[in-house]
């Protein structure tokens, strides 16, 4: 014993100990070239299939190379159809374009789920103008502060330094519905009116939200301001998506490491999945990851098919944890009933359950129609399936039921401390089993 402490504790490298955790995972060079391709973040040199939304956009930004004042655009499309790698990558070509004609251009990309107040997107903007995240810190700085002062002390500051910088400056706010329907629309409209209070610079907006819906909460004077062009980008069709995953494939993977059907099925699962193209490369870099992990020289469709599975656990347990806790405890009546054979169950049946569990965990019980109001919103997030069939003369009634399995689920909610195994093993389901046949 003395021995090997004193070998642990000497000066000696141990070097050889870590290497012979991570050698199974160093010398495995059969799988990947460069997976960072695949990650969501890449922005490829070209963009597959999206050519015309590029052209779109590009025509509707061009004044800014003559210093003029570009039209505002709102941008719609359901997640993963390219919107905000098309215009990153207007924007950077525009920026290019402008610097070598010596025109000054901004291109300012925020995103509103993350910046999703009035004061953050203004001092934001301010910040991204001035560079100061890359300006030393014994430089001089009039950037705004994040937090501090009143807003129109933020507006007059903003527009004093557009106004100072001159040059046209495109506003990208990514997920634009995000800050609508937290802050209201009066940060779009105090953008909107920049414009008519600067001389030597000009402001121009795009917007890109995946909600078409969202303008109804926009007043009309600020909508026809916004919405002076409007761009729809379509879903990917699974042949679309096969050709981005080629592309990415080429240089994410190893030569003749994909067997022949992994990125046709990578594409016809996403498909399904409203055209989803970062769905399609989560589903491809995962599928790498996994046969790496099995030290295969090989990725096959039943990798595809595992990735699929550990996505969808994924997402479902980030999904639960965060639910409210009446929405676990309707959840959790529901894997009661499925504990008792019940696979289909009405809302009837679990508003019934989840009485007892409500009573066990010390909570308000909720009254039908709010239990029912739960229910839906469980199935809009996937949680659960439903759907409403018809009982004769006893009208229609909704059927729900779980896709996937359920051990995962019970045991996100367990994490929960109001749900605790011990006082919810009291409850006694033997009085449901004669209801429930």
């Amino acid at each position: 014993m003395e021995n090997e402490s004193a070998q642990v504790s000497s000066d000696k490298p141990v070097r050889r100990l870590a290497g012979g955790l991570f050698d199974k995972y160093l010398n495995n060079k059969g799988i990947f070239k460069n997976r960072e391709v695949l990650r969501h973040s890449h922005r490829p040199h070209t963009l597959p299939h999206r050519k015309d939304q590029i052209d779109s956009i590009a025509s509707i930004l061009a004044p800014a190379i003559r210093n003029e004042t570009p039209s505002n655009i709102l941008i719609y499309g359901k997640t993963g159809t390219g919107k905000t790698a098309s215009v990153k990558y207007v924007g950077s070509e525009l920026e290019s374009a402008c610097r070598e004609m010596g025109k000054a251009c901004n291109v300012i990309h925020l995103n509103c789920e993350l910046i999703d107040t009035q004061y953050r997107v203004l001092a934001q903007i301010a910040n991204e103008l001035e560079n100061i995240d890359n300006k030393p810190s014994d430089k001089p700085r009039t950037s705004i502060p994040m937090t501090g002062w009143p807003t129109d002390q933020v507006y007059t500051e903003l527009r004093n330094l557009v106004e100072a910088m001159g040059g046209v400056n495109v506003i990208v706010l990514d997920e634009i519905d995000k800050l609508v329907k937290k802050s209201g629309d009066e940060t779009l409209y105090n953008l909107t009116r920049f414009n008519s209070e600067l001389k030597n610079a000009k402001i121009s907006m795009i917007g890109i939200s995946n909600d078409l819906r969202f303008t109804n909460f926009l007043d009309p004077r600020v909508l026809s301001s916004l919405s002076e062009e409007e761009l729809v980008f379509p879903p990917y069709n699974a042949p679309q998506l096969c050709d981005i995953l080629q592309q990415r494939a080429d240089v994410a993977f190893m030569e003749n490491v994909l067997d022949d059907g992994v990125i046709p099925l990578c594409a016809a699962l996403a498909a399904q999945e409203h055209g989803d193209a970062r769905r399609a490369l989560d589903l491809l870099r995962i599928s790498g990851e996994l046969a790496e992990r099995e030290n295969s020289q090989k990725v096959s469709e039943t990798n595809v098919k595992m990735a699929q599975q550990k996505i969808e656990t994924d997402s479902m347990i980030v999904c639960i944890s965060s639910l409210p806790t009446q929405s676990k405890a309707v959840l959790y009546s529901m894997l009661l009933l499925v504990d008792l054979n019940k696979q289909l169950f009405t809302t009837g049946e679990v508003a019934q359950v989840y009485r007892d569990v409500a009573h066990v965990i010390d909570l308000d019980v909720l009254t039908h129609r709010r239990i029912a109001d739960l229910i839906s919103e469980l199935t809009m997030l996937g949680v659960i399936n439903s759907r409403v069939v018809s009982r004769g003369r006893y009208g229609r009634t909704k059927e729900m039921w779980f896709s996937t399995g359920t051990a995962g689920i019970k045991e996100t909610i367990f994490k929960d401390d109001r749900f605790t195994e011990e006082d919810l093993a009291k409850m006694d389901l033997s009085r449901y089993r004669a209801l429930l046949r």
